[in-house]
């Protein structure tokens, strides 16, 4: 659906839900909170602006993977989505520009990540969702191990989550990856992190440190706060 308030800037519904937002014209532009999130950690990871290799195991309307393209010139992306019509869609109506270092693969993520080769990828994103939920085989302690091998050292894994108050499934994510990566953090809403309601939760795990001081600054004056909570196992 088109947005009356920018041209050349589209909503994307999947079965009545709000799934991604594009501007075609400024991929800089992000209006949902947990896809600002997910690019505050992207503006973190290594030298501020350099080119990365990126995985992403989900894709949506491709809008994290072209704001990288904007901001990382010469990053190397790789983006894995199942939903072979909605991949058909988005290059039909909403294609990406030449050039943009941006490769789509029709495929299932977790049968991707496990024939990735290992070291290969500064940053995975994981954004897939089954209905409301993240497919089983993405949350599992032998998935965060694929996801260790698959990165470089010092690399990031980040991924959008949901859950709410006592927060088992979160816990849960907390201790499959802590059991393959040194460091954890949440960000959230500060409402969400205190169990007041149900909402996203960005996770992040590094097998080294963090830019938590760097990501903290960041949410703290995004237009829509968030707080970042470190985990070291």
């Amino acid at each position: 659906m088109p947005d009356v308030d920018r041209d050349r800037a589209w909503l994307l519904t999947v079965d009545g839900a709000p799934q991604s937002y594009v501007d075609l014209d400024d991929p800089e532009h992000l209006e949902f909170e947990y896809v600002r999130r997910l690019a505050h950690v992207l503006d973190c990871v290594g030298e501020p602006g350099a080119g990365l290799d990126l995985l992403h195991l989900g894709g949506g309307a491709l809008t994290l993977a072209r704001y990288a393209a904007a901001t990382r010139p010469g990053s190397r992306q790789d983006v894995v989505d199942f939903d072979g019509g909605l991949v058909s869609l988005v290059e039909e109506f909403l294609p990406v520009a030449a050039g943009s270092g941006i490769t789509v693969h029709v495929a299932d993520a977790r049968a991707w990540l496990a024939a990735a080769p290992a070291a290969s990828a500064d940053l995975v994103v994981g954004d897939v969702f089954g209905g409301s939920r993240v497919p089983a085989s993405l949350t599992s302690v032998e998935y965060a191990r694929e996801v260790a091998r698959v990165l470089r050292p010092g690399g990031v894994y980040v991924a959008n989550l949901a859950d709410g108050a006592p927060f088992g499934f979160l816990r849960a994510q907390l201790a499959n990856f802590g059991a393959a990566f040194g460091e954890l953090a949440l960000v959230a809403e500060p409402g969400v992190l205190r169990g007041r309601r149900f909402g996203n939760a960005v996770l992040l795990a590094s097998d080294g440190a963090l830019p938590v001081a760097e990501l903290t600054r960041a949410c703290a004056g995004d237009a829509f706060p968030a707080r970042v909570e470190l985990f070291q196992m």
